[in-house]
């Protein structure tokens, strides 16, 4: 039997107990979120016009809204002419300052915690009906204040993550 505690998305056991009876979806209304990194993945993109094949890591981002909880999966392409994305999202988390050079500790992402513009995007199912999907538009750089509710937890660490190990 598994013991996956985390909730992290896992593969199941043939004698695994089954308790999820429902995936429901919560469709984000547009608009700036709260967001924690729950889920972070090495993965490959295949390739497109404008990028070739080339790494890319998979985000699982959870949103608490007021409708409930959703995850959105996010990629971020490691190739050079998409590096402000990830500069972007790496100052969302406080791992990156404006103007500074950053070397990305992959290995602290997941518990992360910043802020984003969520917005709807519309795309055809396999079956050719229309479907809508969470997408993020644009990440704002880390700023505790503006957070909302549950980061008082943090007290008075200026950063998201524990800086002892540098």
């Amino acid at each position: 039997m598994s013991d996956y505690t985390n909730n992290a998305p896992h593969e199941l056991g043939w004698d695994d107990e089954i308790v999820n009876d429902s995936g429901s979806y919560l469709l984000l209304e547009e608009g700036d979120y709260s967001f924690t990194v729950t889920g972070f993945e090495r993965a490959r993109f295949p390739g497109s016009a404008k990028i070739p094949p080339c790494n890319k890591a998979v985000l699982t981002l959870t949103v608490e809204a007021d409708g409930g909880t959703t995850s959105v999966k996010y990629d971020l392409i490691l190739y050079s002419t998409m590096e402000w994305k990830l500069s972007e999202f790496f100052r969302a988390i406080g791992q990156k300052k404006h103007g500074e050079p950053l070397r990305p500790r992959w290995n602290e992402l997941v518990g992360s915690r910043g802020r984003a513009h969520f917005k709807p995007r519309a795309y055809t199912k396999k079956d050719g009906s229309e479907g809508k999907a969470n997408d993020v538009e644009k990440f704002y750089d880390y700023d505790p204040a503006a957070m909302g509710g549950g980061w008082s937890d943090m007290g008075d660490v200026s950063t998201p993550w524990d800086t002892s190990k540098f």
